[in-house]
């Protein structure tokens, strides 16, 4: 049952995702931002964790779980290092997906040359 909640919840998201990139004339990037600004206010109001708990892996694949990642551990670091863990805290559940990213980027621009 939790594969099928899964496939729900980010068949959800995707089709919110295109319906906006299809009805509006925002750019992917701006849609993604969305996302991110979603998730992160949908964990300052403890609703993502609620999300997490129904879906299971299917809410920590989308976008939106970068958002709540970000403010998680910024809040959770906040707690017990007060002003300077909110500022440091957000990076540390997402250092391995922001290192990996820019690793990724660099060796595959290394290998492919960007048209005109």
């Amino acid at each position: 049952m939790i594969y099928i909640r899964s496939f729900i919840f980010c068949g959800i998201v995707c089709a919110i995702a295109q319906m906006i990139l299809d009805n509006t004339k925002l750019t992917p990037g701006h849609i993604t931002t969305i996302f991110v600004v979603v998730g992160s206010f949908l964990d300052v109001c403890n609703i993502y964790d609620h999300m997490i708990l129904w879906a299971g892996g299917g809410a920590l694949v989308p976008i939106t779980s970068f958002g709540h990642l970000l403010i998680h551990s910024a809040m959770d670091k906040a707690t017990s290092t007060n002003f300077i863990g909110l500022l440091t805290g957000m990076f540390n559940l997402t250092a391995a997906g922001i290192t990996s990213a820019i690793v990724f980027s660099f060796f595959l621009s290394l290998l492919f040359k960007p048209k005109d």
